[in-house]
């Protein structure tokens, strides 16, 4: 028989089901409302549409480096309490697992794969019936490298809430994997919003510019001095966004740049790319 759109948003809006969920129970069910309905709380479908909609701000974060990649996962949850459990940490290996095997091209990718026997979505849907919380990979990052003329290096805070994933060119082999795994921590530490100067657009420095002219708008100097401490605080800020030219967390004098520590070891040495995870980012 014919499944028409109105039908399916009635179960739809009488389960909290996804639409997908929904056309599948009442083709099997021949289109019957009742039988439809309990073939998704079977499948326990129902109930974990109904909780998607909390916000789930706790979580972990999963790792896995092999010696040409790194595979980082946010998987959410919505307490403390759920994070701890050997169920769902499992889940959390498992999928960090399975990430890296397929590196999937996005999450709809990812949320459709096969995972132990079933559609991973599906799986997280069953937990979310099981513990009764919200829950689910949030997002995810697989980063690849050859091990030679590029290097790759990640570090977990201890908790499993925030991972970083830094990738390096370092075409005469000169960066050390202690510095390395240390920009990756200080990544974790700093939060650098850019990895150089020259990733910041023109209008987030334009912003700023707007910013600093309304506080010094009462300040009675000549425009050329008004314009050095312009100059002045633009740099200040870029400084401190800037991963290159954060001042690095493990130098002792607190002078040495995160740049100028690379460049000692070797000039040749760049930053490639930084990935930074932290669970419940944004989420709320």
């Amino acid at each position: 028989m014919t499944i028409t759109a109105e039908v399916v948003k009635d179960l739809r809006e009488r389960t909290g089901a996804g639409m997908m969920d929904c056309k599948r129970a009442l083709a099997e069910t021949g289109g019957d409302m009742e039988k439809a309905i309990e073939s998704l709380r079977k499948a326990g479908l129902a109930k974990a549409a109904k909780k998607a909609g909390r916000t789930a701000s706790e979580g972990l974060i999963g790792e896995l480096a092999t010696a040409n990649s790194i595979t980082m996962v946010e998987v959410a949850c919505e307490t403390d309490f759920v994070c701890k459990t050997d169920q769902f940490r499992n889940f959390v290996t498992n999928v960090t697992s399975h990430v890296s095997k397929m590196n999937p091209k996005d999450m709809d990718a990812l949320l459709q794969s096969s995972f132990e026997g079933k559609k991973l979505i599906d799986v997280q849907n069953s937990m979310v019936a099981t513990i009764g919380e919200n829950l689910g990979v949030r997002r995810f990052a697989v980063k690849k490298f050859d091990g030679k003329a590029t290097k790759g290096y990640s570090y977990v805070h201890a908790g499993s809430k925030i991972g970083v994933i830094a990738i390096f060119d370092d075409p005469n082999n000169k960066l050390t994997e202690t510095a390395g795994k240390d920009v990756a921590m200080h990544v974790a530490a700093m939060n650098p919003q850019f990895v150089r100067r020259s990733d910041v657009s023109t209008d987030v420095i334009e912003k700023e510019k707007e910013v600093y002219k309304a506080q010094m708008a009462k300040e009675n100097k000549p425009p050329e001095v008004l314009e050095k401490i312009l100059i002045g605080k633009v740099n200040k800020f870029l400084s401190e966004v800037c991963l290159e030219d954060q001042i690095f967390i493990r130098d002792t004098t607190g002078k040495q740049s995160v740049s100028g520590m690379l460049k000692a070891l070797d000039p040749s040495i760049k930053i490639k790319e930084v990935v930074r995870l932290q669970v419940g980012e944004g989420s709320k």
